[in-house]
């Protein structure tokens, strides 16, 4: 009998895996959940199973994206009777959560959100792009456009033909539009290829949130208009646990308004400046408690610059808030 897989080798598959199904799920939660899943399913095989598979890797990945796919199946189902708008879960930068976490950054922690890596096919626009997908559609294309997976490999997960995976992307690209189509593969390597790549070409970004950010703590109605695009649009995710709008909010001149009555409501709201996968976003604390992190679309200039908001994704719901709960000093 052979020595079998290096276990170590199959444990270091967790990191890949953790990135896949976050994409697929846009949950944390859901993905370590189908990830476990799958670890506990391949130390169920024998000695002997484990040692029939060519390759843990191809066998984890695929076992992970059946599973995946069901808990897409009926997570539409659970959506379809969630209060209000559902939001992905949003991800800090690594550093600045390690940096606050209740652990006090612990080496060897085993926590998901410090596996993911941060580039564009996580930030929000692209991750609620991704919830216009059926669950199909959504598996072959981010296996396939994302972390370049074969077809042949993806149909043995959808249980289709690798032409009709081929087929499934590209009503995916169609259904995502020009955000589907604009997305790079993971660099899964590193974590600081990831964080490096979505760092640049990001200060300008990071200048526009910052405006925003003040003209929200002065109240400055004028300022928060003219910084949002006319036709801006609001989603506030609340899960029915904390009060927010149940409906997006559209318009600059009425986000303004809304947020105006938010900082009336809540007087010591302080508002920090965070990476919200992978780009700059906001994150509002009330009495020490991390309350809401606010993802931003940006419209640019006919330069690329960005000048304006044109969607903000506000996550409320405490479920999704776990990797925020650290505080400032």
């Amino acid at each position: 009998m052979g020595s079998g897989p290096d276990l170590s080798a199959v444990l270091d598959e967790r990191r890949r895996l953790i990135n896949v199904a976050y994409r697929l799920l846009g949950s944390l939660a859901e993905a370590e959940d189908a990830v476990q899943e799958t670890y506990a399913r391949w130390f169920a095989l024998s000695r002997r199973q484990q040692e029939a598979i060519a390759s843990p890797g191809a066998w984890l990945t695929t076992v992970a994206g059946r599973i995946c796919l069901d808990v897409l199946g009926s997570a539409r189902v659970r959506r379809e009777r969630y209060v209000g708008s559902w939001l992905p879960e949003p991800l800090p930068d690594r550093d600045e959560w390690l940096g606050g976490r209740a652990d006090g950054g612990r080496a060897g922690s085993t926590d998901p959100a410090d596996q993911v890596t941060l580039d564009e096919s996580v930030n929000m626009a692209f991750l609620v792009v991704l919830e216009s997908m059926t669950p199909a559609e959504r598996v072959a294309f981010v296996l396939h456009d994302v972390f370049r997976y074969p077809f042949a490999e993806i149909a043995e997960i959808v249980g289709r033909t690798p032409a009709a995976c081929r087929q499934l992307a590209s009503s995916a690209r169609r259904r995502g539009g020009a955000g589907a189509a604009r997305v790079p593969a993971v660099r899964t390597t590193g974590q600081a290829a990831g964080q490096s790549a979505g760092q640049a070409g990001h200060a300008g970004q990071a200048v526009l949130v910052r405006r925003f950010k003040e003209a929200w703590e002065a109240r400055d109605i004028k300022a928060l208009v003219g910084l949002l695009d006319p036709d801006a649009t609001m989603v506030s995710d609340g899960g029915g646990m904390v009060g927010t709008v149940l409906r997006p909010v559209e318009g600059g001149a009425d986000i303004a308004q809304y947020l105006i009555h938010i900082a009336d409501k809540a007087p010591g709201l302080r508002l920090l400046e965070r990476t919200v996968n992978g780009v700059p976003g906001l994150v509002a604390q009330y009495r020490g408690v991390t309350v809401t992190v606010a993802a931003f679309g940006l419209a640019a200039d006919r330069d690329g610059r960005a000048d304006r908001v044109d969607r903000i994704w506000a996550v409320r719901n405490p479920e999704k808030l776990g990797p925020w709960t650290w505080t400032e000093d």
